[in-house]
């Protein structure tokens, strides 16, 4: 028996199916092991990186252990390790590769597609861990901790959840682009157009060089609209009158449009978005299933690079239904724009394992919509241009002595767009009815709005959407395809941005992190701000650099190190300038409360905003010394943070919370052991204590008793229960807490 281990159910589901009964094959469900969640960073020596105790995560090692006891019964000599194949997939086949030591043969495989093909040929082909994919995932996980940690403690002083590398420069795209909407001064505009034959002619009211040109915000001059009210009603109203228009200038030509490559993982998010109209996220969640179950190649790319397998197959395809004259020249993968140094390249494109097959078979409409695109995707990589005659007519009308244009175009050769139709609505195919020739007269088509008058004014830049912003991430070279969905999604889960409809606007908090927040690491004496999109786009060339074998990880590690601490003993020293938000609030909730006289000696004549930072804290200091002029202690902040908590914990909210102590507002509540506060805790626990335990907690007892391989009845004795419907959250933490310290003993008699 051989073993093969992967990371989803899924995935391992369909490999199985193409090893057969000599394999078992398991899934470890992701990471395996990772950084301790309590510490910042661990110390190296010159030229190493950290190796910091690697821990489990949640519910890992009960699965690690099932699938070495399977493995341990069926006599395995011979493990296969089939993690993804990029640096998240490669940390975590090195820490199994470790956990799996003691077995005879451990042998890393990966596949860019789960085809029965790709496996066998991935464990012919087998090799090493690759320890510079490795290192790369070290050095990546220790700057985003060291940043997160350090920089989210930094934020607290705000009352900000978190900072992140990747996230917060995100952020300010997002807050910059609200910013440039603000500002936006509008400018009115008049347009008139009419509708002839299915042609749209816009009177031209301007050229470039008139003194009263119409131009844009960016100075863009556009001839079909005016800042004149009188002569776009004089336009209007004649085209009213005339009724017809006579064609003044023709011009003959063609437009081929080109097909774009096959998806990468950030247009796969963004076509799925303006064509499905779907989240990143739930692009993201079809697309891996659709990996996982075999349908399509890795999802996580930056490379428009595809095999020439795959191509010659879909061009067979290409070349049955549609004739050999919709075949192109086709993309073989080297498109990559000049100057895109941050594409990786690492994977084929996003593309169907079976390319003969237009359609797959599922029970989920999700899957085939996403299936559809992705095969279009790439068969109008392979096929040729659609053609189109144009022809660009000018028009006159006897009582206006401006033109009018238009542009009549419909196509001769479908080309890609063949297998695009679906998502092109209506093409026209034909030419129009009226003559295309100088001195043809056209009739303006009858309608209650044609021809129509537009008076509006310019609107400010469009909010990023979720796509958009991923777009922009790309351009910037900040993050990469495996972090796209979620750095967007953590914006929204700490509350920095809202979606609206499609759009993403910054919250209160989103604008205060990037205009109050990050200014402190951005605007000091250094190049590029440690959250300036430079900085980030930089730290990942570095880390693709280590991945290739091109730099050692130990030396971009310690170089990040000694740059951030620079930035953050100087943000922390800018800090130490000014009083903080919270600081003030304090200030403000104390001082409120003593009498005048007492309150102008403490400030000196100073307002509370006039306080340097060093004034602030010394201020504090007394505030909260307990004297009769001070009146009485406020609650700490840990007091108020941990009612907060607990009144969630109940679900009776806040509000209800305060009035058991008769207060209205938490600013009220007082400090110190025998204070209001202390007392609302101690109710609030002992209201929580009796609460039925969660399914979570009762999940998790039952996994205890299991792992320990004793009966639940002697599991709930711990708390003196005979019924698991008795317990209580107090109990669950109790019985939970007692469990996972006999492992913990047991673990240690082990070793010893």
């Amino acid at each position: 028996m051989k073993l093969m281990i992967l990371e989803s159910g899924a995935k391992a589901r369909t490999v199985k199916k193409y090893l057969g009964k000599d394999w078992i094959v398991n899934a470890c469900k992701g990471h395996v092991q990772d950084l301790p969640p309590s510490k910042a960073m661990w110390a190296s020596e010159d030229g190493k990186l950290p190796e910091p105790p690697w821990d489990w995560t949640e519910g890992a090692e009960r699965v690690v252990a099932g699938i070495r006891r399977k493995a341990e019964d069926s006599d395995v000599e011979e493990i296969y390790i089939a993690t993804d194949p990029d640096r998240e997939g490669e940390f975590i086949a090195w820490r199994l590769s470790i956990l799996f030591s003691d077995f005879p043969e451990v042998k890393r495989v990966t596949f860019n597609e789960i085809t029965k093909s790709a496996v066998n040929e991935a464990i012919d082909n087998c090799t090493d861990i690759d320890m510079d994919l490795v290192d790369a995932a070290k050095v990546r996980r220790f700057t985003d901790r060291l940043v997160g940690f350090r920089c989210s403690k930094f934020s607290k002083s705000w009352r900000l959840p978190s900072m992140g590398r990747v996230q917060t420069p995100t952020l300010g795209f997002i807050v910059q682009r609200e910013l440039e909407r603000e500002a936006h001064v509008p400018i009115e505009y008049h347009s008139v157009h009419a509708e002839s034959d299915g042609v749209r002619f816009n009177v031209r009211f301007h050229e470039k060089d008139d003194s009263d040109a119409w131009k844009d915000d960016s100075g863009k001059h556009r001839a079909d609209r005016t800042s004149d009210g009188d002569l776009a009603e004089h336009a209007f109203q004649a085209l009213l009158k005339a009724g017809e228009m006579t064609i003044t200038s023709v011009k003959e030509g063609k437009t081929n449009r080109n097909p774009q490559p096959p998806f990468t993982t950030d247009t796969l998010l963004q076509a799925a978005n303006s064509t499905l109209k779907w989240s990143v996220s739930k692009t993201a969640r079809v697309a891996q299933s659709l990996y996982q179950s075999g349908h399509i190649t890795y999802i996580r790319t930056d490379s428009t690079r595809t095999n020439a397998e795959a191509r010659n197959k879909v061009r067979e395809h290409i070349k049955e239904k549609y004739g050999k004259d919709h075949l192109g020249p086709g993309m073989l993968g080297s498109d990559v724009k000049k100057g895109a140094s941050n594409v990786q390249d690492a994977h084929e494109a996003i593309r169907p394992t079976r390319p003969e097959s237009t359609s797959i078979t599922t029970d989920r409409a999700d899957g085939k919509k996403l299936y559809g695109l992705i095969w279009a995707r790439f068969a109008a990589s392979q096929m040729s241009q659609s053609v189109r005659e144009r022809r660009d007519l000018q028009a006159g009308l006897d009582e206006l002595d401006i033109p009018l244009n238009g542009s009549a175009s419909w196509r001769i050769h479908a080309g890609w767009e063949a297998v695009f139709s679906q998502y092109l609505g209506d093409v026209r195919t034909t030419s129009p009815d009226s003559p295309l020739i100088i001195g043809a007269v056209w009739s303006i088509d009858a309608s209650d709005d044609n021809p129509h008058m537009t008076t509006d004014e310019t609107k400010p830049p469009r909010r990023f959407s979720e796509s958009s912003i991923v777009q922009e991430m790309k351009r910037a070279g900040i993050g990469r395809p495996s972090t796209y969905v979620s750095t967007v999604s953590k914006l929204g889960a700490r509350g920095y941005v809202e979606l609206e409809g499609n759009s993403l606007i910054p919250t209160d908090d989103g604008r205060t992190m990037w205009l109050q927040v990050v200014p402190f690491y951005n605007a000091q004496d250094k190049a590029e701000g440690l959250f300036t999109p430079e900085f980030t786009a930089k730290m990942e060339k570095d880390l693709d650099r280590v991945e290739h074998a091109q730099t050692s990880g130990a030396s971009v590690w310690a170089s990040f190190l000694d740059v951030f601490r620079a930035m953050h003993n100087s943000a922390l020293e800018d800090r130490r300038k000014v009083p903080t938000p919270r600081q003030l609030a304090l200030l403000e909730s104390r001082l409120t409360v003593l009498d005048e006289a007492y309150r102008e000696e403490l400030l000196a004549g100073k307002a509370i905003g006039d306080l340097s930072g060093e004034e602030a804290r010394g201020l504090i200091g007394t505030l909260m010394e307990a004297n009769g002029r001070n009146g009485p202690l406020p609650a700490s902040e840990k007091q108020t943070a941990l009612i907060v908590k607990l009144s969630d914990r109940i679900g009776i909210g806040l509000t209800k919370a305060l009035g058991l102590v008769d207060s209205t507002d938490i600013s009220e509540l007082t400090g110190g052991r025998d204070g209001s506060a202390s007392a609302l805790i101690s109710t609030l626990i002992e209201q929580s204590g009796a609460m039925p335990a969660t399914p979570a907690q009762v999940d998790l007892v039952n996994k205890l008793a299991e792992q320990h391989e004793v009966s639940l009845d002697r599991v709930l004795a711990i708390a003196g229960l005979k019924e698991i419907d008795e317990m209580s959250k107090t109990d669950a933490s109790d019985i939970i807490g007692e469990m996972k310290k006999r492992r913990g003993t047991r673990r240690r008699r082990g070793k010893a």
